[in-house]
């Protein structure tokens, strides 16, 4: 049975995942004599943001926040980051939005601690995080048995995958500042 506290943690998890998908990454570059001294990095903050919902919220709310957030973008609205419908199964993207649930998973791993370990959050984050680009990764395959354009498949790794990968990882290092104030504020509740 859904309770309300359960189903509050869904709704808010969903809000917070369709917004992330349309606000890009800035880093700000100090020592630039540009008006504008931001570097935007090609990603969203959906990915490090499904992380630290996961760290607060578990995977069972966010494994349900994010399957209708895909229902959503597959048949009701285009919450997708490049748009959504049916035919968004023939983007490359999709596999990439199939590989945030093993990401769930191994992120999911750190709510049996009490607290927070850096290691083991590097570990699962890089985890999760390779999962999602293996995922990715095979499913573009797989869309070249049904295409046969090898160039296809080379162009949406180096987009989707390699141009992105080292980035994903990047975030790590700010969510990791954030796992200081998760574990302040789980030893406040013990």
């Amino acid at each position: 049975m859904l309770n309300f506290r359960r189903f509050i943690e869904i709704v808010i998890s969903l809000q917070l995942i369709i917004i992330s998908t349309f606000i890009p990454v800035f880093i700000l570059i100090p020592f630039s004599n540009q008006p504008f001294n931001f570097f935007e990095i090609p990603i969203s903050w959906q990915v490090p943001l499904i992380i630290i919902i996961t760290l607060i919220f578990k995977r069972n709310v966010v494994t349900i926040a994010f399957s209708i957030y895909l229902l959503i973008g597959l048949f009701l609205l285009p919450v997708f980051q490049n748009g959504g419908s049916i035919g968004y199964l023939l983007t490359p993207n999709f596999g990439f939005l199939l590989g945030i649930y093993p990401l769930i998973f191994f992120i999911d791993k750190l709510n049996n601690q009490k607290i927070i370990d850096y290691y083991y959050f590097i570990r699962y984050g890089i985890q999760g995080i390779l999962c999602m680009h293996i995922i990715g990764i095979v499913y573009n395959y797989i869309q070249l048995l049904f295409f046969n354009k090898p160039d296809i498949l080379i162009y949406n790794i180096s987009k989707f995958s390699l141009g992105k990968i080292g980035f994903h990882f990047l975030m790590l290092a700010p969510i990791s500042i954030l796992i200081k104030i998760i574990n302040k504020n789980y030893k406040h509740r013990n």
